[in-house]
């Protein structure tokens, strides 16, 4: 007679016998130990990558700015004509005695229309009412002949500064090395004031002929940051009473301002002629601030 043995019986057997599977202590430490190589290789390698980055420069492309000479008139007086340049002394033609007869000449001439000339400027002068001058049709700017059809940064940009208090506007200019200057007022001179966060700002006075930087100020005087202008030039002593305050930049800021101007996706491709207004504003980075573009506006490019 056969008999079938219980198989649940035979399991139990080979389960418990000495020789079945399980996990030693060696087993144990060798994945324990593995498993600190991998935290230990992860952090190593990310260490290695800061360290990396940190080396490594990533510049961005510069862009081509294009260097334009603006239209103005400097110190002269606003009209329709301009003014001529002096001949230089190559185009000087070499002096000589006239002839006697060409002398005669020329009083001759100089004589019989001298009436008629008369006649002209007085009629001038009556229709005027001012006088003969005719001016400079340049518009207002450092003078220079440049191109009539942009508009000169001076004109176009605003500059929006983000601020909580006094002492942050004052490191704010600072860090751009932005000079407070007051003039007017019956003055002859201009008084600047730099290092504005300082306890006792620097204070220096200057010439206006000399000053050639770009200069700007509020549009609204009233405003909370025309007050924060008077109220650190005040604090190194300059009156802003019946005074004219600005704000002057330097060349190099002048020329990181274009730069930013030029490299948004708005102005890329677009022509000097096409600006017609840039908002820029400040944020505050890891280095100190920095200027960004907020908006723009541009004109119709130019028909060739």
């Amino acid at each position: 007679m056969a008999t079938h043995a219980d198989p649940s019986a035979d399991n139990g057997s080979q389960s418990n016998a000495p020789g079945g599977l399980r996990v030693s202590a060696y087993d144990q430490v060798a994945s324990l130990l593995i498993a600190l190589l991998i935290v230990i290789g992860f952090f190593v390698t990310l260490l290695f990558t800061i360290w990396l980055t940190s080396r490594l420069l990533f510049t961005q492309r510069a862009i081509p700015i294009e260097l334009v000479e603006y239209s103005g008139r400097g110190d002269h007086a606003a009209g329709f004509e301009r003014d001529l340049e002096e001949p230089g002394m190559d185009e000087v033609e070499e002096l000589v005695e006239p002839a006697l007869e060409a002398t005669l000449e020329a009083v001759t001439d100089l004589v019989s229309s001298q009436s008629a000339a008369f006649d002209i400027i007085e009629t001038a002068a009556e229709v005027t009412g001012r006088g003969t001058g005719m001016g400079d049709s340049r518009g207002p700017g450092p003078l220079g002949e440049g191109v009539d059809d942009v508009v000169p940064p001076w004109e176009r940009w605003e500059i929006r500064f983000a601020t909580t208090g006094v002492q942050v506007y004052a490191r704010q200019l600072d860090f751009f090395k932005i000079e407070l200057g007051a003039a007017g007022g019956g003055s002859p001179t201009v008084e600047y004031a730099s290092n504005l966060s300082a306890a006792r700002p620097t204070r220096r006075t200057g010439k206006p002929e000399e000053e050639d930087r770009l200069y700007m100020s509020y549009r609204n005087t009233d405003s909370r940051l025309a007050a924060f202008d008077k109220q650190l030039l005040s604090k190194a002593g300059i009156s802003t009473d019946r005074r004219l305050v600005l704000q002057f930049f330097s060349k190099e800021l002048e020329r990181q301002l274009m730069t930013i101007e030029a490299s948004t996706q708005a102005a890329r491709g677009r022509k000097p002629q096409e600006y017609l207004k840039t908002i820029f504003g400040v944020r505050e980075t890891r280095a100190g601030y920095e200027f960004f573009v907020v908006d723009q506006f541009f004109r119709s490019a130019p028909r060739m």
